[in-house]
């Protein structure tokens, strides 16, 4: 068994060498985190301190000691936990704050391992199953589900999942999960979750370079977070009729994949013209925003590595928001500031949904310039307006800051799976 390092949160001086800029002392066997005294130590500057400690060859974590509050925890969490340590952290406080930051980390654990995992292990519809044997052990009773692959999702109109995917020899798949834990097939749905799980993108004809296509197995991080999202709310004690929507697909490359200038009719009578096949997350989640709106939900959610213009935008260290109504947007900015998750609102108008014409169909998915041209996010959030009977209930996350490619000062390398506990906080509200 690995012997677990006590982690002390101190202020003031710990040792005669002790500098203001070395915030990580080692005292006998124990390591603390410390500023001078009477200064507060920023979360941001924990978590550094999180990543200077793991890279110091420290196998598991016990946080120990009085100062350690809850976001405190998390923070050190955040930053210590990477590939082969997603969980080895203790927690210290009462037994109800240490049980609700230990369901917590195993959530984000498996979203994150989910997200790392290799497109070999990892196509659609082992995604859309590991998703729905993770939540249904949660809670038996109250969850059910329907997987709708191949061709079916021809007979039931959901063209968008099918034609990005139909070029893998791995079936493209629509997962939808019913959590009712009300025992009432009639309950109303209180929420939709909606996320993009593209396996593996090659950028399809509009092929990636061999750079940008490296890290996507990422591509199905939306999944990931909507998925962990769920399970970390039923844990909180989610009593509330929620339904999750997986979009699953690899975009690849063959003598059946979609093309440029194919035009895809959707269910709702929609036709949209293919003007990039790199712009494949917004076909996909088109068909979950569609599925989800016909619920009659009040909350709908989407959640995709959706666009480059918003890690641009946010250099990687938000999550981007998208809303037509402030509302639902000052709703997630409350959840994600207690859960003390960086968002960022970028503008969303109606007028965004004509900001990719075609001279073939309503629409097309995104224009013929590098990045999809200026205004990217905003134009793919206003493709995704389209396709929302209630745009006013109605919330885009474009995931910016869910993984990383290399480690930082902040993050290890790989996935984050940052808005797992927002959405979570949204939908439990």
């Amino acid at each position: 068994m690995t012997t677990a390092v006590n982690i002390f949160l101190k202020q003031g001086t710990i040792t005669s060498n002790w500098q203001q800029h070395n915030t990580v002392q080692i005292v006998n066997d124990d390591l603390h985190i410390c500023l001078k005294e009477g200064d507060k130590l920023p979360l941001r500057t924990i978590q550094k301190a999180a990543r200077k400690i793991e890279k110091m060859g420290v196998a598991q974590a016990q946080l120990t000691g009085d100062n350690w509050a809850e976001n405190e925890q998390w923070a050190f969490a955040m930053g210590f936990t990477c590939v082969g340590k997603l969980t080895n952290v203790g927690f210290t406080g009462d037994s109800n704050l240490v049980t609700r930051l230990t369901d917590k980390l195993v959530v984000y654990a498996w979203s994150r391992d989910l997200t790392n995992q290799t497109p070999a292990e990892l196509y659609p519809t082992q995604l859309a199953q590991l998703a729905k044997d993770y939540i249904a052990a949660l809670a038996p009773q109250a969850v059910t589900s329907e997987l709708i692959s191949g061709e079916d999702l021809v007979e039931q109109g959901w063209m968008g999942i099918y034609n990005v995917g139909k070029g893998s020899v791995h079936p493209p798949c629509l997962l939808v999960l019913d959590y009712n834990p009300t025992g009432d097939s009639d309950a109303e749905v209180a929420a939709c979750l909606v996320g993009k799980g593209i396996t593996f993108d090659s950028g399809g004809y509009s092929i990636k370079t061999s750079a940008g296509m490296f890290d996507m197995k990422c591509d199905m991080g939306g999944a990931a977070v909507v998925s962990g999202a769920l399970a970390l709310a039923i844990k909180q004690g989610l009593n509330k009729r929620v339904k999750l929507f997986l979009c699953c697909a690899e975009n690849m490359i063959s003598n059946n994949a979609y093309k440029l200038g194919d035009v895809i009719t959707y269910k709702n009578g929609l036709t949209v013209e293919v003007a990039n096949t790199d712009a494949e997350g917004r076909l996909v989640l088109a068909d979950g925003l569609m599925a989800a709106s016909e619920t009659g939900a009040t909350t709908i959610i989407d959640a995709a590595t959706l666009t480059g213009a918003a890690v641009m935008a946010t250099g990687g260290d938000y999550t981007a928001l998208f809303s037509l109504e402030q509302e639902i947007a000052e709703r997630a900015k409350v959840a994600a500031n207690i859960e003390c998750e960086p968002v960022w609102q970028l503008p969303l108008e109606s007028w965004h949904q004509d900001n990719c014409p075609s001279n073939f169909a309503d629409t097309a998915n995104s224009r013929t310039l590098k990045g999809g041209g200026a205004g990217g996010a905003s134009n793919a959030a206003g493709f995704l307006s389209r396709f929302v009977s209630q745009p006013e209930h109605w919330l885009h996350m474009d995931l910016a800051s869910i993984y990383n490619a290399s480690g930082n000062s902040l993050w290890a390398a790989g996935a984050t799976c940052q808005g797992v506990a927002t959405i979570a906080r949204m939908i439990n509200d």
